[in-house]
């Protein structure tokens, strides 16, 4: 059952297009991420679904039925806001309930969700005390319960784990998947960190000029990006993407790198289209961690290239070369030696990379 559906939506400000032509589907159960850049209208598009925000064009559909003009309280959702939103003059006890007492739910139901919600997520020792006495991850459970009590039909957050410090992001990032995984509540969760999205959603959708680039699992968009917007995007550091050439003969595609003097055989790419690639100038990708120090497989394509920069960052160290003066980065382990300026040998995982037009940008 779809959940939530969205149909042909779009949203000016002004005469500045926000959002454009989103159609949008969500299962039951399922957990999507909005995520793009700053100023990409993904909290648009969330105050759209809460009704927070008027639409232009098009229809947001909740369990098939059509809430576009439908007040947000009527919706059967629950949002938790990046500023926690908690009323400081209030307990957690009076914060949780409030949504229940407003909505005139029977004192018996009040105490039942309170006491079941403030247990599960561990804040029923905290009942009492003001939103001033806690920490901010303490916060941030309360709002979340606070949403939970209320049990909706879809659970929308707009960067919740934004204002907490970097260990109690990983920590709260590791509670709301535990939570999706035990409640199996559907969830709207907008984000700019790409890592938030990759290890909580079961789908992402990217956006970018208020346009969605891709929505689909993680493992697609990491593998599979649809366009080097999304493959520049994703993965850290993201792909490496190197302009050149194809150059086609009957059984053989090559790329040539502009500049270089080799020429790296892709017959095992799956293309799209194989009817015009001799000439086609394009951007051939390939991630930082699929270039390895050490041959892995059979098809691994061996090149020598010198290395200019290297960054340590603990566990690994990011290492910059220069292929025919394209930068290229490869990630490897801080245990690896590797000299620079000097040749290194390096092998290219050949079933790990992707392909786009150089003109539309698009994977072909």
């Amino acid at each position: 059952m779809k959940t939530l559906k969205i149909e042909e939506l779009s949203k000016n400000f002004g005469s500045t297009e926000v959002l454009r032509k989103i159609n949008l589907e969500i299962d039951e159960g399922n957990f999507l991420v909005l995520l793009g850049p700053s100023g990409c209208g993904k909290s648009t598009l969330l105050n759209i679904i809460a009704g927070l925000e008027t639409i232009n064009e098009g229809n947001v559909y909740i369990d098939d039925y059509n809430v576009s003009k439908v007040e947000p309280k009527d919706r059967n959702i629950a949002m938790v806001f990046q500023s926690y939103a908690l009323y400081p003059s209030m307990n957690v006890r009076e914060n949780m309930i409030f949504g229940l007492k407003q909505a005139k739910v029977s004192k018996e139901k009040i105490e039942e969700q309170l006491e079941k919600v403030s247990k599960f997520l561990q804040v029923d020792a905290l009942l009492e005390r003001k939103p001033s006495q806690l920490s901010g991850g303490q916060r941030q459970r309360v709002a979340i319960g606070r949403a939970l009590v209320r049990e909706p039909r879809i659970f929308l957050f707009d960067e919740p784990l934004s204002n907490l410090d970097a260990k109690l992001r990983v920590e709260m990032r590791r509670e709301i998947k535990k939570l999706h995984q035990q409640l199996k509540t559907t969830v709207v969760y907008v984000t700019h960190d790409q890592t938030e999205a990759m290890s909580l959603g079961t789908k992402i959708a990217i956006m970018n000029h208020g346009v969605i680039q891709q929505n689909e699992s993680p493992e697609n968009i990491y593998n599979k990006p649809s366009n080097t917007f999304v493959a520049d995007f994703i993965g850290s550091p993201s792909m490496n993407l190197i302009k050149g050439n194809l150059k086609q003969s009957s059984d053989r595609i090559l790329f040539t790198a502009e500049g270089a003097n080799f020429d790296i055989p892709i017959n095992s790419y799956d293309f799209d289209d194989t009817s015009q690639l001799n000439n086609k100038e394009i951007y051939f990708g390939i991630r930082p961690e699929h270039i390895y120090f050490k041959k892995s497989n059979e098809n691994d394509f061996e090149v020598n290239l010198k290395a200019d920069l290297s960054e340590y960052i603990g566990h690994e160290q990011i290492i910059t070369f220069n292929l025919a003066n394209q930068e290229l980065l490869a990630k490897f382990s801080s245990t690896i030696k590797i000299e620079l300026n000097k040749e290194t040998k390096l092998y290219f995982d050949l079933t790990q990379v992707s392909m786009f037009d150089a003109n539309s940008q698009e994977r072909i």
